[in-house]
C-alpha cells in the first residue's frame, strides 16, 4: 500500500514537473535585439519639495541622460517633451535607459529640435506584486513627481501640459491608479503605455490591500469611462515567454467599445513579431523602436509637445502597434493619382498569376490587371512584394487610354506588413468604380525585389479542420492537404477556442520544381484578441507551431484561423495533434493559484486525519501515511461544485446574500470581455487534477521537511545534551506567557510576520529536540531492547507492543517510551508542515519590511496585524502539545471534524484571495491549541 502511494504521488509530481517545464521553457528562443548605450548613462536626481521628500524618503525622481545631453541638462533647464518611466515589481529606475537612449539617438537624426526628456521614478525596488501596502503610496508619489516635472518647464514659451507615462509591470497599474486620487487633475496625463502590466487581476493576491487597490482602479475606469475617454491607454503583453504575467491579464478592464483603449500582445506588433519575457519587454529593441517612433509621430509640430487630440493619438498607435500601412502617419491621403509614364513601362497581365523579379538596372514598370473579366469568377485580388519601402504600390485605374492608365486612385492603404514582405488583399466587391488594377514594380534606385499577385476565390482557398479533443492525449491527429497553387490559404481550426487547449501544429511543404521563392509565413489569427503569432520559414520545410491561446473566446465569434502565405505550385499538409505537456502548461498558467490552495487543503486534512487517528488509537500515525490520505476530492470538490451549481439559481443567491457570505472565488476571466468577473466552468472541471497537483506538492514537500529536520538535528546533536523525555523542547507556562507577550510587542512595533517567524522557530526547535530524542533513545536501546534479548534466551515471555496498549509508567529506556516520543514527533511534523503555509503567505511583507528598515522600523500597513497575535499564541501553545494530552481532551472529537468543512470553505473562497488560507488554517489551529489546555 505504501509503495502504491509513493508511485501515485511520484507520477503526479512527474506530471506537475512536465507542466512546469513547459510553462517555464516551452516557448521560442529570445529573438529580441539588445539596446545599447553609446555613452555612459547618467541619472540626474530631481529635487522635490521638502514635504514630499519627508513623506517619501525611500523614493526618488531622476532624469536620464547621456554624454553631451547629460551635461546640457545638468541645471534641469529642459525644453523637450516629458516622458516618465515607472518600474514594476522589484524593478529598478535604471530600466529606463533603453527607452531614454533610443529616444535620444533618434532625436539626433531629426531636424527641428524635437526631443524627449525621459524621467524615471525610483520606487526602491519594492515587491508591490506580492505586498500591496505600498501601491497607494507609490501612486501619491507619482502624482507629486508629475507636478514636479511640469514645474521644470515654466521658463518655456509653450510648456507641456501633460506627461506621457510608460509603466512596466505593476508600474502600469500604478499609472492607471493615478485617476483614483481625489485631487488628481486628469489633464496631467493623456497617454499611458504599459508593458506586461496585469490590469485584469493580480497574479497572486497575498494580502487584502492588493485586491482593494485593484478594485478601486477597476471601478474608476469602468464606472467613469466617459470622463476618461480622452485618456489613451495602450497595454502590451509579452506573450508566452512571459510566464510571470500571462498575456491574458494585460487586457484593460474597460467598457467594450472604448476607442481609446488598446490591448495586444507583442507578437502581433508590426515590425516586432517577437515574444518577450517579463524583463526583456523593457529593453527589447524591436518594441522600444515602435514606442519611440510613435512618440515622434505624436509630437505637435507647432508646440513640439505631445498632441492632446485623441483621434491623432489613436491613429498613431494603430499605425505602429496594430496595422502598419505604407503611408506614414500625418501624410495627407491623395485618393486621386495621375500616372504619367511612357507606354513602354506598361504591361497588361492576362494570366491568373504574376511573378516578377526586377532587374539590376533601375527602371519604371507597371502591370495592369483587367477587372471586367474577373469579377464574376473571383472574389479577391492578392498581391505581395518584398520591397518593404513605405511607398504606394497598388492603384485602381479610373481612366485608361489604349496602353496605359491616365488617372488612378491609390489602394495601398490596406497594405499589411509581414516579416518578409508586404501584403495587400483587395475585395473586388469594393472596386465597382475601378476598371483595372495597377501594380507598380518600379525600382528606380536599382534595388531588386519580387512581386507576386494573383486572383483568388476565397471560398475555394478556405478549408475547415476540426481539432482533436483535448483528452485525446496526442494519440489522434487531424490533418488536411492543400493542393491548390494559390498564394494564400486559410484553415479554420474548428472547436479551438479555450485556453486549456494546446496543440502541436505541423506544416510540411513540398515543391515539384526547385527555384528561388519568397519565404512562407504561417500566421495564427485570433479574431477576438490581438494575440496573433507569425512564423517565417523557407520552402520546402517541415515546421512545428504551438497552437495555444492567451484568451478564451468570449462569444460566438469565428474560431481561430491558420493563414498560410504560401509559395505557388507547392503542396502543403497541415497536421494538428493535442500536446499533453502544453495542455499541462496551460492549466498551470491559468489555474496555478489553485495549486497552493489544494496543498493547504491536503495538509489540513492530513492534520485532521492525524487527530482522528489519535482519537481512535491514542497513537500518532506516520506523517507520510496521513498526508498520503489527504487527497479526498470526492469530499472537497463535490460540495464546491454543488454550491457552484446552486448559485446559478436566483433563490439560492438570495439566501447566500442574506447570510452575508462573500461571492465564490473563481479564477480571473480568460476572455477579453471587460465586464464583471464571471465564474467559469472549466477550472471546476479541472479541479480534481489541480487537487492531485496540490496533494503531490504537500506529500513531497512534507517528505523534504522530514529530511531537512533530520539533517539539521544531526548537525545540532553535538551541541545538545542527549534527552530521553517526551517533554524535551517544551516551555513552562511562564515562559510561554513571556514569549507570547514579547513576540506580540515585537510584531506590533516592527512587523507581524517577523513575530510569526520567531514563533515558528520556537516550534521548530521543539521538533528538532524530538527528532534528536528519538535518535538518542534508539541508540540507547541499540535497536534491541533487553526484554527482547531475554525473550530470545527463553527467560521472559514477550507481549508484542500494541498501538492500543497504554505505556503509562513505563521506564525511560523502553520501547514504549520510544514509541511515545515517535508519536509526538509525527504529530509535530504534521503541525510544522501546516505552520509553514502561513509563513510562506506572509513572507513578502517580511521581505518588504527588511528592505525598508533604514527608512522605517515599523511596517505600515501591516497585512498581518489581525492575524499575528492569534498565530503567535497558537504556535506557542502547541509547542507543549503531545498525543497524551490530545487523547484525553474533550474537545478532540469536535476538533478532528473541523478540517473537512474548513477545506471546503478554503476551496470556495480562497483561489482569488490566497491570504484567506491563513484565516482558515487559524480556524483549525485555535481549537487544536485549546485541546492542549482543556
Amino acid at each position: 500500500m505504501k509503495l502504491a502511494i509513493v508511485a501515485f504521488y511520484g507520477l503526479a509530481l512527474g506530471l506537475l514537473a512536465v507542466g512546469l517545464r513547459e510553462l517555464l521553457t516551452g516557448f521560442e528562443e529570445n529573438r529580441c535585439s539588445m539596446t545599447y548605450m553609446f555613452e555612459y548613462p547618467e541619472y540626474r536626481r530631481v529635487a522635490l519639495p521638502r514635504r514630499v521628500a519627508r513623506l517619501y524618503p525611500a523614493y526618488g525622481l531622476y532624469l536620464y541622460g547621456e554624454g553631451v545631453y547629460a551635461q546640457e541638462t545638468r541645471a534641469l533647464k529642459l525644453t523637450g517633451a516629458p516622458v516618465l518611466f515607472l518600474p514594476g515589481n522589484a524593478g529598478s529606475y535604471k530600466q529606463a535607459r533603453s527607452l531614454g537612449s533610443v529616444a535620444l539617438r533618434k532625436a539626433e537624426n531629426i531636424e527641428g529640435g524635437v526631443h524627449f526628456n525621459v524621467f524615471t521614478v525610483d520606487f526602491n525596488e519594492e515587491l508591490v506584486a506580492l505586498y500591496g501596502g505600498s501601491l497607494l503610496r507609490q501612486t501619491h508619489f507619482l502624482h507629486e513627481s508629475i507636478k514636479a516635472i511640469l514645474r521644470l518647464y515654466k521658463h518655456v514659451k509653450t510648456p507641456p501640459q501633460s506627461v506621457v507615462l510608460v509603466g512596466h509591470s505593476m508600474g502600469g497599474v500604478v499609472a492607471r491608479a493615478l485617476f483614483t486620487l481625489p485631487r488628481f487633475n486628469t489633464n496631467l496625463v493623456s497617454l499611458i503605455i504599459t508593458q506586461a502590466s496585469p490590469h485584469l487581476a493580480p497574479v497572486l493576491a497575498l494580502d487584502p490591500y492588493l485586491l482593494d487597490f485593484y478594485s478601486a482602479v477597476r471601478q474608476k475606469w469602468v464606472n467613469q469611462a466617459k470622463k476618461l475617454r480622452n485618456v489613451t491607454v495602450l497595454s502590451v503583453g509579452g506573450g508566452y515567454r512571459d510566464y510571470q504575467v500571462r498575456s491574458g491579464l494585460i487586457s484593460l478592464p474597460c467598457p467594450p467599445g472604448d476607442p481609446n483603449k488598446l490591448s495586444l500582445v507583442a507578437t502581433a506588433v508590426p515590425r516586432t513579431w517577437v515574444s518577450t519575457d517579463h524583463l526583456s519587454i523593457v529593453w527589447c529593441k524591436e518594441l522600444v523602436l515602435a514606442t519611440v517612433r510613435s512618440f515622434f509621430d505624436l509630437i505637435d509640430p507647432e508646440t513640439r509637445q505631445f498632441t492632446a487630440n485623441p483621434e491623432k493619438k489613436m491613429a498613431v498607435l494603430n499605425h505602429h502597434f496594430i496595422r502598419h500601412p505604407v503611408r506614414m502617419v500625418g501624410e495627407t491621403q491623395d485618393t486621386s493619382v495621375s500616372i504619367v509614364d511612357s507606354p513602354e513601362a506598361w504591361s497588361e497581365v492576362n494570366t491568373l498569376r504574376l511573378a516578377y523579379s526586377t532587374p539590376k538596372e533601375g527602371q519604371v514598370k507597371y502591370f495592369m490587371f483587367a477587372l471586367s473579366s474577373r469579377r464574376k469568377a473571383y472574389s479577391h485580388f492578392y498581391c505581395r512584394s518584398n520591397n518593404l519601402e513605405m511607398t504606394s504600390w497598388v492603384y485602381g485605374c479610373v481612366h485608361k487610354n489604349s496602353s496605359s492608365c491616365v488617372h488612378a486612385v491609390d489602394l495601398s492603404m490596406g497594405t499589411e506588413l509581414l516579416p518578409p514582405y508586404k501584403v495587400l488583399i483587395l475585395s473586388l466587391s469594393d472596386l465597382s468604380s475601378v476598371t483595372h488594377l495597377v501594380v507598380s514594380a518600379s525600382n528606380i534606385n536599382g534595388r531588386q525585389f519580387m512581386v507576386e499577385c494573383e486572383w483568388q476565390r476565397q471560398e475555394s482557398q478556405t478549408v475547415s479542420l476540426p481539432v482533436p479533443h483535448v483528452l485525446s492525449f496526442g494519440l489522434t491527429v487531424s490533418d488536411v492537404s492543400v493542393n491548390s497553387s494559390g498564394l494564400l490559404h486559410t484553415i479554420k481550426l474548428q472547436h479551438f477556442h479555450q485556453v486549456y487547449q494546446a496543440f502541436r501544429i505541423t506544416v510540411s511543404s513540398q515543391c515539384k520544381v526547385h527555384k528561388d521563392r519568397m519565404s512562407n509565413v504561417y500566421r495564427i489569427n485570433v479574431p477576438w484578441f490581438r494575440e496573433d503569432s507569425l512564423t517565417t520559414v523557407s520552402v520546402p520545410s517541415v515546421t512545428e507551431i504551438s497552437g495555444m491561446l492567451h484568451t478564451s473566446r468570449p462569444d460566438n465569434t469565428s474560431g481561430v484561423l491558420l493563414q498560410l502565405h504560401t509559395a505557388p505550385n507547392c503542396q502543403y499538409k497541415v497536421s494538428v495533434r493535442t500536446s499533453l505537456p502544453k495542455v499541462l502548461g496551460q492549466i498551470l498558467r491559468f489555474c496555478g493559484p489553485m495549486v497552493p490552495v489544494y496543498t493547504a487543503v491536503t495538509l489540513l486534512l492530513a492534520c485532521g486525519g492525524q487527530l482522528s487517528y489519535i482519537l481512535a488509537s491514542r497513537r500518532a500515525a506516520e506523517m507520510s501515511q496521513v498526508v498520503g490520505k489527504g487527497l479526498q476530492p470526492h469530499k472537497v470538490n463535490l460540495p464546491v461544485y454543488i454550491l457552484h451549481t446552486l448559485l446559478s439559481c436566483s433563490c439560492f443567491q438570495e439566501v447566500w446574500s442574506t447570510l452575508y457570505l462573500p461571492p465564490m472565488d473563481a479564477l480571473p476571466p480568460t476572455s477579453p470581455d471587460e465586464g464583471v468577473v464571471p465564474i467559469e466552468e472549466w477550472p471546476h472541471l479541472l479541479s480534481p487534477l489541480l487537487y492531485i497537483f496540490g496533494a503531490a506538492v504537500a506529500y513531497w514537500g512534507s517528505t523534504l521537511l522530514r529530511l531537512i529536520i533530520r539533517l539539521i538535528s544531526l548537525l545540532l546533536a553535538p551541541l545538545h545534551r542527549p534527552s530521553v523525555s517526551r517533554d524535551c523542547g517544551t516551555l513552562r507556562l511562564r515562559t510561554q506567557l513571556l514569549v507570547s507577550v514579547c513576540l506580540t510587542v515585537v510584531g506590533g512595533m516592527s512587523c507581524g510576520a517577523l513575530a510569526v517567524f520567531a514563533a515558528f522557530l520556537f516550534h521548530l526547535y521543539r521538533v528538532l529536540k524530538l527528532q534528536m530524542t528519538v535518535r538518542s533513545l534508539s541508540h540507547m536501546l541499540n535497536l534491541a531492547p533487553r526484554q527482547r534479548k531475554e525473550a530470545e534466551n527463553g527467560t521472559v515471555d514477550v507481549e508484542p507492543l500494541s498501538k492500543s496498549k497504554e505505556c503509562n509508567g513505563a521506564p525511560l529506556l523502553s520501547e514504549c517510551a520510544l514509541q511515545e516520543v515517535r508519536d509526538d514527533l509525527q504529530l509535530h511534523l504534521c503541525l510544522s508542515a501546516l505552520f509553514t503555509l502561513p509563513l510562506m503567505l506572509i513572507a513578502p511583507s517580511l521581505i518588504h519590511w527588511s528592505r525598508n528598515l533604514r527608512y522605517s522600523t515599523q511596517l505600515d500597513p501591516d497585512p498581518c496585524w489581525l492575524l499575528f497575535v492569534p498565530l503567535i499564541i497558537v504556535y506557542v501553545l502547541l509547542i507543549n502539545c503531545n498525543t497524551l494530552k490530545l487523547s484525553g481532551s474533550k474537545l478532540l472529537p469536535l476538533t478532528s471534524c473541523l478540517p473537512l468543512p474548513l477545506s471546503i470553505a478554503m476551496v470556495t473562497f480562497s483561489p482569488l484571495h490566497l491570504y484567506r488560507v491563513t484565516y482558515f488554517l487559524l480556524a483549525a489551529l485555535v481549537p487544536l491549541a485549546s485541546c492542549c489546555l482543556l
